[in-house]
Formats: C-alpha cells, sequence, structure tokens
C-alpha cells in the first residue's frame, strides 16, 4: 500500500486548473512549452505537477521577464510562469479565491469573480454627482513592491492550509529569468503576469487601503480596481488632507503613491461655480470630464460624466489603421464585416455605455477605410469619394447589422 500524501489536493483540481489555463491562453514561459506541446503528454504532465503538489516537492521554475513597452514611454514588466506552474498556481487560486473574495470590501473591482471596471465606472461617475472632489491616485509598480512580510501575514490571517500558504511562499521568491538569460533572485513583488498575482494584490491592497479607507475615512466612497483608484470627497480641504493621508499609509505598507498619476478633481458641472485648475481625471480607460448634456425637458446642462478617453480612442485608430481594410480588396464586405465586428462589439460593449456619441470619431475611421475599400475594389466608384460614401450608406440602409456600429449609431459616419 502506498504511503498517502501529506496534502490532500485532488487531481479534479487539476484538471480544472489546467481548463481554465488553456482557456486563458498565455505565451510560453522560460522552458518554451507551449500549451500545444503540454498537451502532447497532457495526463503525464497534469500527473506530475499533481504528484509534486500533493507530496509538498514541487518547487516553481523561474518566471521569464517579458517588457511590454508603455503608451506614456518605458516599460510594463511581466512575469511569465511556464504552462505547468500557471496550472499549478490556479489550483491554489481555485482553493483560496472563494474564501479570501468573501473578505475584500463592495467597492474593489478588479480581478475579481462577479466584478467589473465598467461597475467601477458606472459607481464612480453616480458619485462624482452627488460628492463635489476626486482624489485620485496610482500605486508606483505596485505588483513590482508588495512588501513579502506583510503579505504573508495577511495570507496567514485567511489561510488555514499548510500546503496553500508553502506555494505561495515559494511562487514569491521564484527566481525571474531575465530578457538576456540571466537569473535574477526577488525579495519582494507578486509577478504580474502570474495566476496567482491579482489576487494577492487584492488581498494586499484590502489591508493596506480599503479597511483602512473604511476604518479611517468611513464618509469618504472609493472604487478600486487593483492599484487604481478614485476617492470622493465633500470638499477641498477634506480632499487635500486625504491625498495626504493615502501617500502616508501607502508609505506604511512600503509602497509609493505614482506622483505623475495623483492628484485632486473637482467635478465641475452647471450646478457648481468653484474655481479649480484640475476638472478632469483618467479612470479604467474613461475620461471623467464637465461635458454637455440634454435634460428631459431639452435643456442644456454641463454635466460631469465619463466617455472613452483619449488615449484609448487613439489605441483603437491605431488598430483600425493596421488592419489596412482599404487594401482587402479581395474580401467581400461580408467578409471585411466577420473580422472587424468581434472587435468592434467588443469596444463598444465596454465604453459605448458611457457617453456613447465619443466613439463616434472612433468608428467613423472604419467606415472611412470602409468607402476607401469600395473605391479600390469598384471601377465605377474609383476616385468618387461622395459616392464611394452615398454607395456605403445604402449598404448601411440594406443591412444595417451588417456592422455593429451601423445598429448603434445608426449609420455609416465616413463623410
Amino acid at each position: 500500500m502506498k504511503p498517502a500524501k501529506p496534502f490532500e489536493i485532488s487531481k479534479r483540481s487539476v484538471w480544472e486548473a489546467y481548463k481554465l489555463v488553456k482557456a486563458n491562453r498565455g505565451g510560453p514561459g522560460v522552458d518554451g512549452q507551449t500549451i500545444e506541446r503540454f498537451e502532447a503528454d497532457l495526463a503525464n504532465n497534469l500527473y506530475r505537477i499533481w504528484n509534486r503538489m500533493s507530496s509538498g516537492t514541487y518547487f516553481p521554475p523561474p518566471v521569464k521577464r517579458v517588457e511590454i513597452p508603455k503608451k506614456q514611454g518605458g516599460v510594463r514588466v511581466l512575469g511569465v510562469p511556464t504552462i505547468a506552474d500557471r496550472v499549478a498556481q490556479m489550483v491554489v487560486k481555485l482553493h483560496v479565491e472563494p474564501e479570501l473574495d468573501l473578505a475584500f470590501d463592495a467597492d474593489s473591482y478588479g480581478y475579481r469573480p462577479g466584478k467589473s471596471a465598467k461597475q467601477a465606472v458606472a459607481v464612480t461617475r453616480q458619485r462624482c454627482w452627488r460628492y463635489d472632489w476626486v482624489v485620485e491616485f496610482d500605486v508606483k509598480g505596485a505588483f513590482d513592491n508588495i512588501d513579502h512580510e506583510l503579505l504573508m501575514k495577511a495570507v496567514r490571517k485567511h489561510v488555514k492550509s499548510k500546503w496553500i500558504i508553502l506555494y505561495i511562499e515559494r511562487w514569491l521568491t521564484a527566481s525571474v529569468q531575465s530578457v538576456d538569460g540571466e537569473l535574477c533572485s526577488r525579495s519582494i513583488g507578486t509577478p504580474q503576469g502570474g495566476v496567482i498575482s491579482p489576487l494577492l494584490m487584492n488581498l494586499f491592497m484590502h489591508y493596506c487601503f480599503d479597511a483602512w479607507m473604511r476604518r479611517k475615512h468611513p464618509a469618504c466612497p472609493f472604487a478600486r480596481y487593483a492599484d487604481d483608484a478614485v476617492v470622493h470627497c465633500r470638499n477641498r480641504e477634506e480632499a487635500e488632507r486625504l491625498l495626504a493621508g493615502i501617500g502616508e499609509r501607502l508609505a506604511e505598507c512600503r509602497l509609493e503613491m505614482h506622483p505623475d498619476k495623483s492628484k485632486i478633481v473637482y467635478c465641475k458641472d452647471s450646478n457648481r461655480s468653484e474655481s479649480y485648475a484640475e476638472i478632469q481625471f483618467t479612470f479604467l480607460g474613461f475620461a471623467f470630464r464637465p461635458r454637455q448634456a440634454m435634460s428631459r425637458k431639452g435643456v442644456r446642462f454641463t454635466s460631469f460624466v465619463p466617455a472613452v478617453s483619449p488615449d484609448a480612442a487613439k489605441r483603437m485608430r491605431s488598430a483600425i489603421k493596421s488592419w489596412n481594410l482599404q487594401r482587402q480588396t479581395q474580401a467581400t464586405i461580408e467578409e471585411l464585416s466577420e473580422f472587424c465586428n468581434p472587435i468592434l462589439r467588443g469596444w463598444w460593449n465596454y465604453y459605448g455605455g458611457f457617453y456613447p456619441t465619443e466613439m463616434r470619431k472612433v468608428y467613423e475611421l472604419v467606415d472611412l477605410k470602409l468607402a476607401r475599400w469600395a473605391r479600390r475594389k469598384y471601377k465605377n466608384l474609383a476616385r468618387h469619394k461622395r459616392k464611394s460614401v452615398y454607395w456605403l450608406g445604402r449598404v448601411a440602409q440594406r443591412t444595417p447589422e451588417l456592422f455593429i456600429h451601423w445598429v448603434k449609431l445608426s449609420k455609416p459616419t465616413a463623410g
């Protein structure tokens, strides 16, 4: 009779973890193994993970350092685990997330089941109408600077399973393979890109910020998404004290407030007459600022509302340009629709829910490209811009469902 494993981990949980890792896709880690190669010997690979985790002999391999350019300059550093290590991390996440999530604050929206960025934007919009001032802040290099000692103190408060604590500790201290292949040890941070990292980030920020806010500033509602947050205040003096207080609290937790992404904003609208330099902020891809609106009685007024941010719109337009639709003359318009719609629909589902007319500036580029495509494809439309726009309008009248934005915005926006 084989001796029992020291840790009770079911093979079913490893299988469920693998299915989730496969659905999330992602590139290979330091071993170069892809999902396809992992699946070529799937049974043995999954058994090896289960056997080692159950016996306490699982040691994570180094994570692969990947540098992603930031739109503002610089790079975002990701740590990509191997496929096998992602499965192992998912096993732990499946066991521990339900219990940890119950402890999290209702206004923590990032990386949580049943929570979303759109919910955070919606609640922030409502609160901007009720509170005059906002404190916006961001943590500088949050994933890279989480203190291991403080994090493990929080982990032990909620997690009693020895094997989960053991493997979280090992993942936190797993080495990193740099771009040039050098192995580097790590004493702080949790790799952004790891399966378990977002959950650990939420746990750390729960005690660093959420619970502290409820205890010290219960009258100031907030919405936090990972390390990005906004807090609402009743007056400027309260906002100034709070901004300073948050900076001190982050420092106590060995984190640093991002100096360029943290500020006080006045929610200027028709009912607010105070003068202040900062009257807009960006949160989760939405620019909150004064915008023209129409009351139910047809009266124009200024409201403080979110809409797709200029940076987000610029990224979408860059993506549209990269498609080179005007050159796809071998394709039919139905085939172009089939290619574009999944992406256009995803953009609309996220950004179209708030001040949707701002999305017209993105979608008009699609129609401009389609009109150019028509001039290249059909000889009778060549060199006739107005005629090609008219042709596109007739197509939209006959089949408005062909492109998602024709349905949402009623007609083509090229002109």
